[in-house]
């Protein structure tokens, strides 16, 4: 009977380190604890005490973390993924962003999110990228604004010199009003760009860049699905990213300074994308009169 009960409480515990071995990965035999009691053995973690639940959940055909899920398109048919946090890790980030001015993107910011958000410091764990997490949610929560912000820029029959507003007058405007979304932590941007240029935080950084030059444009009504699809959204995301460090030192009122800065590389991506634009159309139409050449010989093409 003793033998039975051991391996009774056995295989909770090989069931439990194999769902985070799904998760996470092999782990190292010191990173987690084996603890008995009265009850079957559980398995603790010393370096993360708190692991959020949604991070070891399973979306529903097992792809992976369902907190995790992503789509980097816009799609009318189906519905929009899950947020990047839970209940308490967003809960803990808005306090903690309130700290931002006075901390930066640090852990004593985090740290005292968790206090005024009813959770002990410890439960900063549950933010496994630290300081990350809280530039990660200013990045989101900012760029999300973006689809309000464009009914009161853009409300429905507005005109530019009785003309309707062009595409691009839209996306400077959106541009501009996501950089203006920076103002109240400006102080602290530049600290919140080394973070994100480390290595392990670079890929994340850079979906979110390319993610908002693409809510940008969609915003904005661009609906070219040609090859321009790709070089607008890399153009925009680069002259953003030039706009964005610029603004860091901007001393001028209201930055105008960079809203000028602003201006220029759009003017000049824009004349650079009409010019490439043309040589397409002269590519394009002349292979395609080749062809039609070489069909005519008797060649089969």
């Amino acid at each position: 009977m003793q033998k039975r009960s051991d391996a009774t409480g056995v295989l909770p515990l090989l069931s439990q380190w194999w769902s985070v071995f799904a998760v996470n990965g092999p782990i190292s035999v010191p990173e987690f604890w084996v603890v008995s009691s009265a009850g079957a053995p559980r398995l603790l973690s010393p370096r993360r005490p708190l692991l959020s639940r949604a991070r070891l959940c399973r979306t529903a055909n097992g792809s992976g973390p369902a907190h995790h899920r992503s789509r980097t398109y816009h799609s009318y048919d189906h519905p929009a993924p899950a947020g990047p946090f839970n209940e308490a890790e967003e809960a803990i980030l808005v306090a903690a962003y309130r700290q931002v001015p006075e901390h930066g993107f640090s852990p004593e910011a985090l740290a005292i999110g968790a206090r005024e958000a009813g959770y002990l410091d410890i439960s900063t764990n549950l933010l496994a990228d630290g300081p990350f997490s809280l530039i990660r949610w200013h990045l989101v929560k900012q760029r999300e604004a973006l689809a309000a912000r464009k009914t009161v820029l853009f409300p429905d029959g507005a005109t530019s010199n009785n003309k309707p507003v062009s595409v691009s007058a839209k996306v400077e405007a959106l541009t501009w009003e996501r950089l203006l979304g920076n103002v109240d932590i400006v102080g602290r941007w530049q600290e919140a760009l080394a973070i994100m240029a480390q290595p392990s935080y670079v890929p994340e950084s850079l979906k979110e860049l390319a993610t908002l030059a693409d809510e940008i444009l969609f915003l904005a009504g661009d609906v070219a699905v040609d090859p321009t699809w790709y070089t607008k959204r890399a153009s925009l995301s680069a002259i953003y990213v030039g706009a964005d460090l610029f603004m860091t030192t901007d001393q001028s009122p209201g930055f105008q300074h960079t809203r000028m800065f602003l201006r220029r590389r759009l003017t000049e991506a824009t004349d650079v994308g009409n010019a490439a634009g043309s040589v397409w159309e002269w590519v394009s139409f002349t292979a395609s009169a080749g062809i039609n050449m070489l069909r005519s010989k008797g060649m089969r093409i």
